[in-house]
């Protein structure tokens, strides 16, 4: 594990950082941001999920803010992200939440977070991280693909591997793992025709399951 670490630390530097790391820093890591912003990244590309983080935290940049906005503003405020329509509906009942029940402050632990409606492992473990810079492992497509073609796990869904990744990865290790994956799986190691070519992590791949690359 040491060996793919160091060998990604390196390929990242070469990286853009993903969208959610971006606003993190821009934010100060500010939860709330981190929060909303993994929820509009769902299926959105990363710069579309900037250009509308940045529109809508111009407008509502708190939970109380964003709870009094109408579903309709917030929506054409997160256009084109990916389902915006459900997910203005979603960043508002989830904005409520934490106002009526966390008294504005968003949960800093999985078990919390989990019970905010559209909140999965991944999104909590992200906002652990990034928003609170705590260890979490957050792991979406790109981590759970990336680590069964290392080899690293043999799973089947990314809670799986999780929960895997847990066992095996130094807790040193685990802030980073999915911010530099993000990078790497988009880059790189991308779903279809990975550029196993050019890979710095070749020799340390065991490249299950992939049977076209560059």
């Amino acid at each position: 594990m040491d060996n793919i670490y160091h060998t990604l630390e390196d390929v990242y530097k070469t990286l853009s950082e993903p969208s959610v790391t971006k606003i993190s820093k821009e934010s100060k890591k500010d939860p709330f941001k981190v929060l909303i912003s993994c929820l509009i990244s769902l299926r959105t590309k990363d710069e579309v999920t900037i250009a509308a983080s940045k529109r809508l935290f111009s407008v509502a940049d708190s939970p109380q803010k964003l709870s009094e906005l109408e579903e309709d503003e917030i929506a054409k405020l997160i256009y084109p992200a990916g389902f915006y329509k459900k997910k203005a509906k979603t960043l508002k009942e989830i904005s409520k939440t934490i106002v009526n029940k966390y008294g504005g402050h968003v949960p800093d632990t999985i078990e919390e977070l989990l019970k905010l409606k559209g909140v999965g492992r991944k999104t909590a473990n992200l906002v652990i991280v990034e928003g609170f810079n705590k260890d979490g492992i957050c792991v979406d497509t790109h981590v759970h693909r990336i680590c069964n073609r290392l080899g690293v796990v043999k799973t089947k869904t990314p809670e799986k591997t999780e929960m895997e990744l847990r066992k095996i990865l130094p807790k040193s290790y685990w802030k980073k793992w999915n911010e530099m994956l993000v990078s790497f799986g988009q880059k790189i190691c991308t779903p279809i025709s990975p550029k196993c070519s050019t890979c710095k992590l070749y020799k340390l791949c065991d490249r299950i399951s992939v049977e076209k690359w560059r």
